[in-house]
């Protein structure tokens, strides 16, 4: 029997999920990655994200509180707002609302657009803040059941900031709740830069930076791997798509590697 695509690599550190358990998919959270309240475009990256795969993997259940941080352009929003909609809760952690101009405050305008296209997918979300030093309260302390990034861990490193968005997120999360990391992963043949200027981010160096904001390492799963992907382009990860940052140069070429190789680890705070 051929497996889904995803879960034939779904490895928990040691051993392989039971294949019960792997078999088992949230039919409602599938029929929600696929509705129609979703662009074409951003259905088309499910092959590449397995966002529903992923999801499982960390544990999402509908009535959990569930803390996005830096949801972008929503993509991922699009599936949890309305998984969580009528028994749980759903917090985008944006960006800081008190900038004006540039890139943050384009990001925050377009989440509140999208929020407000769809009152009856999206009218329960509570939108929150993150933008250290001052505003790191995602979420009430101890009040989240899982928090949930999405290739981020590269910005904060080149921001400096990785340390404090990690405090942030074990101090919302309930103690045994879970931080779920996806993150394009680097060579572990090369030495980490810490700024992360290629976007690349080498699975131990990311370990080590939860580990010493207090968490454990629970699971790991090569639902996002991709193989193909070498590590070494002319602009890092942004070469390949969906940015495709050599424009015309290559394309071919970048498409059939496709998206970057990832890593999906899930962590979680101690219990007290």
């Amino acid at each position: 029997m051929q497996l889904p695509v995803g879960w034939l690599h779904a490895l928990i550190i040691g051993f392989f999920l039971p294949a019960a358990a792997l078999a088992q998919t949230d039919a409602r959270l599938q029929e929600i990655a696929n509705g129609d309240h979703r662009s074409a475009e951003n259905r088309a990256r499910n092959d590449y994200r397995h966002p529903v795969e992923t999801l499982e993997f960390f544990g999402l259940k509908d009535d959990m509180t569930v803390v996005e941080i830096w949801p972008g352009g929503g993509w991922y929003t699009e599936i949890l707002a309305p998984y969580l909609r009528d028994k749980g809760r759903f917090i985008a952690a944006g960006f800081d609302q008190d900038v004006k101009e540039g890139y943050y405050a384009r990001g925050s305008a377009a989440l509140a657009a999208k929020l407000a296209a769809r009152p009856d997918l999206y009218d329960r979300v509570t939108v929150s803040e993150l933008a250290p030093p001052h505003k790191v309260e995602i979420a009430p302390a101890g009040s989240a059941d899982m928090v949930l990034t999405f290739r981020n861990l590269h910005n904060w490193m080149g921001q400096g900031q990785a340390e404090a968005v990690l405090a942030a997120a074990y101090l919302a999360l309930k103690p045994g709740g879970v931080l779920g990391l996806v993150e394009h992963r680097g060579d572990p043949a090369k030495p980490q830069d810490p700024a992360a200027k290629s976007g690349y981010v080498t699975e131990a160096y990311a370990i080590a930076l939860a580990e010493r904001a207090g968490f454990r390492l629970a699971a790991r799963s090569e639902i996002n791997a991709n193989p193909k992907d070498t590590k070494d382009h002319p602009k890092g990860v942004w070469t390949l798509p969906p940015n495709l940052a050599m424009g015309e140069q290559d394309r071919a070429r970048y498409q059939a590697i496709g998206e970057s190789d990832r890593m999906t680890l899930k962590f979680v705070k101690p219990a007290e």
